[in-house]
């Protein structure tokens, strides 16, 4: 699965870089000896990517790539995305412009620059909710609920079709992601759990319990995004596969007690909200018949997450919060606009 040592890794151009699954991808391309150009805004800080001499940072915008990022590279993996429904809502011009036409522009600039691969990580979302019973696989008709869904839903038509013989697209659709990344987020279901469980004692839940939802360890989705990189091209272009494992599909309610037993002292589940009407069981045996296997279950992510609690490692602040950052950013920004004069805050 590992590319060439030396000069002849492949180059690997991932977007999104800087966030939650990429934070956690890259590193895992280093180590398996490929050349990364790492694209993104960086608004959780470059610092989150250590230095590494096969590693190239590049602060740009998604909708903003232009055909000589594209040189040299080998495959394209496009993380880039406004990555939750509340931030989807809030932010529903950028989330169609950077989910949707920023990454299908990229794979069209991929293909004529002659890039043999290019991964588009996706959601289970997009199923929104199915009847009792279903559980959906790559054919199930989709039904996506909110505009992170529709705009991911609209990438994947656009995308699939550029599929040729020298141009490999693959789609992935991500269960919901959870575990410790270097750009945290606890606005994921199992992290959300866990920090309320661990610092509070209380793990908000939202009603009613019974909905399903697949879970995927940010690992074992960055794994599978590096897996398609070598799979065989006859086997996996043109394709969609959804990413996660039969033992990651939970109902939240029992997922809630799964987590409340795992952390280390007495917890009281706190449900909150309007029920939740995204309920949607995935099969994931298209892409473990291709001998993709995850790794981590619930528990692991729990017992990972309170480590790095108790340690300090990690904390809950806006950064953490993806809607609460970029409402923050947003004010700073506006702010910054109302005061500033002759080209600064104190120039004249």
């Amino acid at each position: 699965m590992a590319a060439q040592n030396g000069n002849s890794a492949a180059r690997v151009l991932v977007t999104g870089a800087g966030g939650y699954i990429g934070t956690t991808l890259v590193p895992m391309l280093l180590e398996q000896n490929f050349r990364v150009r790492a694209i993104d805004r960086y608004f959780f800080g470059r610092e989150l990517l250590s230095e590494h001499p096969n590693l190239e940072l590049i602060q740009e915008d998604a909708r903003a790539i232009k055909p000589e990022h594209l040189a040299g590279i080998d495959h394209v993996i496009d993380l880039v995305a406004i990555s939750n429904d509340p931030s989807g809502e809030l932010f529903q011009n950028e989330t169609y412009a950077i989910n949707h036409r920023a990454r299908a522009t990229t794979a069209r600039l991929a293909k004529d620059a002659g890039v043999k691969r290019y991964v588009l990580p996706s959601s289970c979302s997009l199923y929104g909710f199915q009847e009792a019973g279903v559980i959906a696989d790559e054919t199930t008709k989709t039904n996506p609920l909110t505009t992170y869904a529709k705009a991911n839903e609209m990438a994947e038509h656009d995308v699939l079709p550029l599929a040729s013989e020298n141009f490999g697209v693959i789609v992935l659709r991500q269960a919901t992601v959870y575990g410790y990344s270097p750009r945290m987020r606890f606005d994921l279901a199992i992290n959300g759990m866990t920090y309320g469980a661990y610092k509070t004692g209380v793990l908000p839940l939202m009603r009613d319990g019974t909905q399903w939802r697949p879970m995927v360890h940010v690992k074992d989705t960055a794994r599978a995004q590096i897996f398609m990189l070598t799979a065989p091209h006859s086997k996996v272009s043109g394709q969609v596969f959804n990413v996660g494992s039969e033992t990651n599909n939970y109902q939240l309610g029992p997922l809630a007690e799964k987590v409340a037993a795992t952390v280390p002292h007495d917890v009281k589940i706190e449900w909150y909200g309007d029920p939740d009407h995204r309920s949607y069981r995935v099969s994931f045996d298209k892409i473990y018949g291709l001998g993709y296997k995850a790794l981590y279950h619930a528990e692991d992510g729990v017992k990972e997450l309170c480590e790095a609690l108790a340690s300090g490692k990690v904390d809950r602040t806006p950064q953490t919060i993806t809607l609460d950052w970029y409402r923050e950013l947003t004010a700073w920004h506006e702010r910054m606009r109302s005061l500033e004069m002759y080209g600064g805050v104190l120039k004249i």
